[in-house]
């Protein structure tokens, strides 16, 4: 048995669990959130009871000391030397990564020249591989990237039609995002039809705050609505999706603004957050709908019309559909939301759903098509951290 810590840091947050390998066992979890605030607060799960403490965490280096800390203080651990192994989520492996790899000076290097693309997560996740790396000098460490699994695309779904030297010298391409989480849940929904995923076609649907859609063949990627960064693709809790580029052009005339100005428009101030004026998070969007809130009204609908036309296109570029996955916060909780998405979709798709079933879904694998439909529809929830621990595990050979 070997104990296997799965590590996932955003720009002000750290999650994490501890697995017992290879049964899978988790034995403990948490997070470190607001990172970087006057007041962070860190969790821990202990005995199941969680314990949460609302102090200053200026930066990630002091997060990985408290969950150190944490899980000797609470006996999860007798000494910090049971653990062999750590993965690490990065966001943006670029094209150097087509799976997970062992860290060693080179991919470090390359994780950081890759920074430029991600540069609220890149940095952020290798403060914490340098940390963990000195706590735990003994053990080997993997990188696990959010882009690997969309390097089966082909340059028809990955390459922009820009100048082409903008590619070849400057890497300007789609590379996606989410990648672990839509593995996952396509080799989840495999075993839930009792099926190899390598005979399946699938459409997986990452709802949550960031969002993002993939069509998998046969368990490759050929094509994921995020661009570049993951501020492209469909609309998001507070990020634009794709819009024409002139809107860009046009409003930084209009508002005399930067580029780093026009950045935060789109990325912190546009989506849910800036069509309805109320809120990034769908449940507060929700209970203004309820309340017969017009904005809000504009922006589900919106959310769905985005979300409907990547679905249609890429069920056209498959051809042939066996499954339509939801997950993540949105995806796997918001059964209004799959509910206006999926009656879009039915004559289209010849779907059957179970709509009653449907709303009573949240948090929990489920089949909600009925056996007439002509695609299987599920509600998987999505387990990065586990596709971490496994990868750990196998790469350093425990």
């Amino acid at each position: 048995m070997s104990k296997v810590i799965s590590v996932n840091s955003g720009s002000s947050s750290l999650k994490f669990q501890l697995f017992d390998m290879p049964s899978e066992t988790v034995l403990t979890s948490g997070q470190a959130e607001r990172i970087g605030l006057d007041v962070g607060a860190f969790s821990i799960k202990v005995n199941g009871e969680k314990i949460t403490k609302e102090l200053p965490i200026p930066d990630h280096k002091k997060a990985v000391e408290l969950l150190l800390s944490a899980l000797q203080e609470y006996h999860i651990v007798e000494d910090l030397d049971e653990i062999q192994g750590a993965g690490h989520r990065i966001v943006q492996g670029g094209p150097y990564f087509g799976s997970s790899v062992v860290v060693d000076k080179d991919v470090e290097d390359k994780v950081s020249e890759l920074s430029e693309l991600a540069p609220l997560h890149n940095p952020a996740h290798l403060i914490c591989y340098r940390a963990f790396r000195e706590a735990l000098p003994k053990i080997g460490h993997v990188f696990v990237f959010d882009t690997a699994f969309h390097q089966t695309m082909g340059p028809e779904s990955y390459l922009f039609p820009v100048p082409y030297d903008w590619y070849t010298q400057y890497k300007i391409r789609r590379y996606g995002a989410h990648g672990t989480s839509h593995q996952y849940v396509n080799r989840r929904a495999a075993e839930l039809m009792e099926k190899n995923v390598e005979d399946l076609n699938m459409i997986t649907c990452h709802l949550g705050n960031g969002a993002s859609i993939t069509a998998i063949e046969k368990g490759k990627c050929i094509n994921t609505s995020m661009g570049l960064t993951p501020l492209g693709g469909i609309m998001m809790g507070t990020r634009s999706g794709d819009i024409d580029p002139t809107v860009v052009f046009y409003m930084m005339k209009k508002l005399g603004c930067t580029p780093d100005e026009m950045d935060t428009f789109l990325n912190k101030r546009s989506g849910m957050l800036g069509v309805s004026g109320i809120s990034s998070d769908a449940r507060d969007i929700q209970s203004a709908v309820d309340e017969g809130n017009e904005r809000a009204k504009l922006t589900v609908d919106l959310y769905t019309n985005r979300v409907i036309n990547v679905l249609g296109g890429y069920y056209m570029q498959l051809g042939t559909v066996d499954a339509l996955v939801f997950t993540a916060g949105l995806g796997e909780n918001d059964a209004q939301m799959r509910e206006r998405i999926l009656k879009n979709l039915e004559k289209g798709m010849g779907l059957s759903i179970d709509y009653e079933l449907n709303k009573t879904i949240h948090g929990k694998e489920c089949l909600i098509s009925k056996p007439d439909s002509k695609i299987s529809v599920y509600v998987v929830p999505t387990n990065e951290e586990l596709v971490i621990a496994r990868d750990t595990y196998s790469l350093l050979g425990l």
